[in-house]
Parts: C-alpha cells; sequence; structure tokens
C-alpha cells in the first residue's frame, strides 16, 4: 500500500528557540535510568547552541549524533540512509526554532519515523522578547507540544500569565517551570494571585481586557467557577445549529497572527433569562450578559465545561478594543 510505514521509529521531538534549553533538556533525558536502558539512539541536532554535547554521555547512552545544518539537509534521503547505517530503536530531534514545523512532518511522512513525543523548552529570559516578536512561530511549537518547560525562572517570573498564553493555544499542553532549586508545575502557585477579579466573591465582573484570561482560566478549572455569577461584555453568535433558546457569548481573539482570529466563548441557556432585551437579542451585536457558571456536560462540546445560564442581557456598546490577545 503507497505511503504506508512498515515499521515505525519513535521521535522524540524537542522544539524551541535557540538558548532555550534544548541541548541541556535532552542530556539530562539520556542520564535518565527509564532512558538510559542500552536501546540505540539516533540524535539529529538540527541547531549548534553554546551547550555542547558531552560525547562521553552520548557513547554511554548508545546514542549517535548526527549534525544538521541547513533546513534543506533535512530530508527524506538523509533520514533513510542514517536508520539504514545504525538501526535506532529510537530517534531524537533537536529541531531549529526558525524552521518551519510543517517541513518536518512533511520530511518524516514517507520514512520509518513516527513522532512520539514532543517537549517545547523556552528561556524564560526571553520568552516576551519572541513572543511580541516572532510570535506565529512560537505559537506554532506551543500549539503541538505535549510538554513545555520554561527554565531560568525567578520568583518574579509572571508564571500564570504564561501559561494563559500556552493554554490558549493549546489547552492539553503540560507546562512546567524550571527555577535553580528544580522544576515545579504552576499548581504550586496560587492560580487566583494572577487573576485580575476576586475569585472569593460570588459575582465575578470582567472588564473589558480580563475576557481572555476568564476564558483559559475558566476551562482549566471550571470547578472553581462553580455556581458563580459572571458579568461580561461579550460579542453574540447565533446559530440554528444551536439548541434551541442558546447562544454564545464570546470574543474574537488572536492567539498568533491577524490570520488566526477565532470566535472563542462558552454556550448559554437563555431559559431564565429575565431581561426585556432577550426578545431583539439578534446575531453580532453587543450585550453585556450576566449568568450564572456550572460546569456540566454539553452535547455541543462532546464532554463536561462551562455551561452559562443568562440571568440578564441587555444591549451595549462594543469595546474600545474588540479583539482578545493571549
Amino acid at each position: 500500500m503507497p505511503g504506508k510505514k512498515q515499521f515505525d521509529i519513535p521521535v522524540y521531538l524537542f522544539m524551541g528557540f535557540l538558548e532555550s534549553g534544548k541541548t541541556t533538556f535532552i542530556q539530562d533525558t539520556l542520564e535518565e535510568d527509564y532512558f538510559n536502558d542500552g536501546q540505540r539512539t539516533l540524535l539529529f541536532a538540527c541547531e549548534e547552541g553554546l551547550e555542547e554535547y558531552d560525547e562521553e554521555l552520548l557513547e554511554s547512552a548508545n546514542t549517535t549524533l548526527v549534525q544538521v545544518e541547513d533546513e534543506e539537509d533535512f530530508n527524506r534521503d538523509l533520514i533513510i540512509s542514517k536508520v539504514l547505517q545504525y538501526y535506532p530503536d529510537r530517534v531524537i530531534i533537536e529541531y531549529n526554532g526558525m524552521w518551519m514545523l510543517d517541513k518536518l512532518y512533511e520530511v518524516i511522512e514517507d520514512t520509518p519515523l513516527e513522532i512520539f513525543q514532543t517537549i517545547m523548552t523556552v528561556n524564560a529570559e526571553t520568552f516576551d522578547l519572541y513572543m511580541n516578536n516572532m510570535r506565529s512561530l512560537a505559537v506554532e511549537m506551543f500549539k503541538i507540544a505535549e510538554m513545555v518547560v520554561i527554565n531560568r525562572c525567578t520568583g518574579d517570573s509572571p508564571r500564570a500569565t504564561w501559561r494563559r498564553s500556552i493554554k490558549a493555544v493549546n489547552r492539553r499542553a503540560q507546562v512546567m517551570f524550571d527555577f535553580a532549586e528544580g522544576v515545579e508545575d504552576i499548581g504550586e502557585e496560587d492560580p487566583d494571585a494572577a487573576l485580575p477579579y476576586d475569585m472569593d466573591s460570588d459575582e465575578i465582573v470582567l472588564e473589558d481586557e480580563d475576557y481572555g484570561i476568564w476564558f483559559v482560566d475558566i476551562m482549566e478549572r471550571p470547578g472553581a467557577y462553580e455556581g458563580k455569577t459572571v458579568t461580561m461584555k461579550a460579542h453574540i453568535f447565533k446559530s440554528i445549529r444551536l439548541p434551541k433558546g442558546c447562544f454564545v457569548p464570546g470574543r474574537h481573539a488572536m492567539t498568533c497572527c491577524a490570520d488566526d482570529i477565532q470566535f472563542i466563548g462558552y454556550i448559554c441557556h437563555t431559559n431564565h433569562a429575565k431581561s426585556s432585551t432577550i426578545k431583539k437579542l439578534t446575531n453580532q451585536m453587543w450585550a453585556t450578559v450576566t449568568a450564572e457558571i456550572r460546569n456540566e456536560y454539553n452535547d455541543e462540546y462532546g464532554e463536561e465545561g462551562p455551561v452559562l445560564y443568562a440571568k440578564r442581557i441587555e444591549a451595549a456598546e462594543k469595546p474600545e478594543e474588540e479583539l482578545v490577545y493571549f
């Protein structure tokens, strides 16, 4: 059958920009007992940073290093030739952060390689710099990363803000923070402390600029919002595909660039709304919505998630900034 692989070699894909700590992370992985188990490892290093691979470590970990300098050199012919030369049990790819990920997946499509795990490393010292200047490249890596490790963190690092930026484009990514004292999960930081509204209150009033923060946090911690009332200014989305009496109040968000704008929101029932404007609710209008939050199964989600039950809906003027940014 054309294009069908006869056997798969698992690939551990390490992504990140220059000096993000990829080489150090890979070497630490090779030293771990669960990884240093005698299997043959083929390592493609597609970027040369300040950190160099320890030759003794590579030998002890039964790992062969192949340096790739140019993007066009990392092709199907190279992969096939090295696989036939070394017969690896697994492959590690340290991918160049400036190379396109689509090209990588295209290159390995007709080879024995199969992506098994995707890990992205980020330097806390340059996180904001790359997000401001190379957001599209960073977001593409965030989208497919199963784990994001942000290293060189300090007590002043805005961990909750960074985590929301990542979760906005990939809710399944595990986000870890590496300090001099060791690695920790965001769970060790009080998640309420960085929020711009009071989680101790039963009623949350969102400022226009807070919508994106609320959207990501409730997605991650729906139980924390159970039974609370939220008031927000939102763009109204109505569709015949939605159940009768339902609409979606939300905002348009830009996670990457102007070509990556999407509408984000949670389904809302109007059963209990007492507003006189409810009969005039039209698609694409702006409204101030006050609703109770429940975490429950919804057919539109296909799983449990935040569901809103409107208490009041009033027509509103559009906000000064219509787009939400992460």
